[in-house]
């Protein structure tokens, strides 16, 4: 969509720090301690140092306890906080952290062998964890831990911060006391066999056990829990309690959660093909051709109607037909054709987010207002679901609730899309990726956009310049290996050089990627390790740029997908 800024320079910087240091996927040994003091901000800036006085504790946000770091980047400051600690010679320790903000940079220097950094790209919409891990030299007894944001971004947030590994005898702060009772327990997203259970963190935990009926049914290291196997229109009595090396401390209250007993949507959508052309139509005029829905090319089997509009209530959405704007398009016409749509095999999505999209999901409350905002929605013009656009970052988990609850008013024949930008997808510990693989199992197909967006690494660790069969295939390739099915991974193009401020390729690049990707022919210099002949398509910005350009993209690229093994 032709509404995303360029985030390439930062990237490239990244790329020549070695700033794309993989997330360490070990843990921390039972004997190992926390040699960072003040980790949680409860203390203030104490043991502390911040470039420029850009460092602050506030009281909110915060993961967890009552403070967390803020620091702000200005001018040529990134605003680096830092603090040395003391460490065992030739020992392996794990540095990690909870993060908020853009381009949030966690690292170690000094540690005589390799110094080390991870980072988070984009807001995320709310906390994310950043870890990695390092080893200390022969001679090595004091490393340098810090974190820092990037320059001309907002402030970003940190808490939690820690670093585990051999004691260095430089002292720890007091080991953990048992952790208090968790707050705010909620029971959201019900189906017929299964719903969510939501509460508020605690400090000082290192995870939680959930308990249904007074038995504990599982152990998770953070809210929400996803509650399955259950029996439908049934009630259930849940609590939860937080743990950590101390032991565990005292169970919520109780909450009380009921199944559905059927229901669902009373009218399904038509089965998506197994290789499908996703399409976004536009409901204003932006000097592309204005379109109904009904002169949409038949080459489209999913079409995105862009975009719904923020209400009032947080999380809430609605959406409002341009008439004026699109020639005195009626509600009534539009109604009738997103069900000719329907009929022919279709699916009519609505869009939620684009550039100035300003709806947030960051809580409780507001998920279940998405949920229920956009099941009316659906309901009352008969969209087949939603597809999820927010160029301004995401919360997973609350995102995630959102999505749950959707389908569970919606049935199983919800169509559910995303189109993240690349670098939303870059890595798995992003917000939006975390999101499509906690939906996986409701998840139609994630159309990436691969352009407005510069050069990017490919899941080879190379750099891929966009315009290229080679960045399609070798940024789709981060998906695929990362754990979306290749059925939900689908190449977001612009339809025309109009739809896009830059990244357009002709069709026939878009065509050689999926041959690339599905048949492992027509490949550039990158060529995956096999084939995904699943492969569900392509997708384009927009309906109306495409007939723009007379409906070249659509009549080409339509018929390759199509025909996919």
């Amino acid at each position: 969509m032709n509404r995303i800024r360029s985030l390439a320079l930062p990237v490239a910087v990244t790329l020549a720090a070695g700033g794309l240091t993989a997330l360490a996927a070990g843990t921390a040994q039972a004997a190992d301690v926390n040699v960072a003091r003040n980790g949680g901000f409860e203390s203030g800036l104490t043991g502390w140092t911040c470039s420029g006085g850009s460092g602050a504790v506030v009281p909110s946000p915060v993961y967890a306890g009552s403070g967390a770091l803020r620091a702000t980047p200005a001018g040529q400051d990134n605003a680096q906080c830092s603090q040395t600690v003391t460490v065992k010679p030739n020992s392996t320790y794990t540095l990690s952290s909870q993060v908020q903000g853009s381009y949030v940079y966690l690292g170690a220097t000094g540690t005589g062998t390799q110094d080390v950094s991870t980072w988070t790209p984009g807001s995320g919409g709310g906390w994310q964890k950043l870890s990695t891990t390092f080893t200390t030299g022969p001679s090595t007894t004091q490393v340098t831990v810090w974190t820092h944001g990037w320059y001309g971004q907002p402030a970003y947030l940190v808490d939690e911060f820690s670093v585990f590994g051999p004691d260095g005898g430089g002292g720890t702060d007091p080991g953990p006391s048992l952790p208090g009772a968790p707050a705010a327990a909620t029971v959201s997203g019900q189906s017929d066999h299964g719903l969510t259970l939501s509460w508020n963190a605690v400090s000082g935990a290192s995870g939680y056990y959930v308990y249904q009926d007074g038995v504990r049914v599982q152990t998770v290291t953070s809210a929400p829990a996803q509650i399955t196997g259950l029996a439908a229109a049934t009630s259930y009595s849940f609590q939860v309690s937080a743990y950590n090396a101390a032991g565990e401390g005292p169970k919520s209250p109780p909450v009380t959660g009921t199944t559905t007993g059927g229901g669902g949507n009373p009218n399904p959508n038509p089965s998506v093909p197994k290789h499908a052309l996703t399409g976004y139509w536009q409901n204003f005029n932006n000097g592309a051709t204005v379109q109904k829905l009904s002169e949409v090319s038949a080459q489209y089997d999913i079409i995105a109607v862009s975009f719904a509009d923020a209400t009032t209530t947080p999380g809430a959405i609605t959406f409002n037909l341009d008439s004026a704007g699109l020639g005195g398009y009626t509600v009534a016409q539009f109604k009738a054709d997103i069900a000719a749509k329907k009929a022919a095999g279709k699916s009519v999505t609505l869009s939620i987010g684009g550039e100035k999209g300003t709806i947030s999901v960051n809580d409780s409350a507001s998920a279940t207002n998405l949920a229920n905002s956009a099941w009316a929605l659906m309901q009352e013009y008969g969209f087949s679901g939603i597809d999820i656009d927010l160029e301004n970052g995401l919360d997973p988990t609350y995102m995630t609730q959102a999505l749950r609850a959707l389908a569970a008013k919606a049935g199983p024949s919800l169509v559910l899309t995303m189109a993240p930008q690349t670098i939303d997808m870059q890595s798995t510990q992003g917000g939006y990726f975390k999101t499509a693989l906690a939906v996986k199992d409701i998840l139609t197909v994630v159309n990436m956009q691969y352009y407005n967006s510069g050069a990017m690494n490919g899941c080879d660790g190379k750099v891929y310049s966009q315009g290229s069969v080679d960045f399609l295939t070798a940024l789709a390739c981060i998906q695929l290996e990362g754990g979306l099915d290749p059925s939900q991974v689908g190449i977001g193009v612009p339809a025309s050089p109009s739809g896009a401020g830059s990244g357009y390729v002709s069709p026939t690049v878009v065509n050689n990627a999926l041959d690339c990707l599905a048949r492992g022919t027509n490949c550039g210099s990158f060529k995956p390790s096999k084939t995904y002949p699943g492969l569900r398509g392509a997708m384009t910005w927009s309906t109306n740029w495409d007939a723009k350009a007379g409906s070249t993209w659509s009549n080409a690229v339509g018929p390759k997908v199509h025909g996919l093994p």
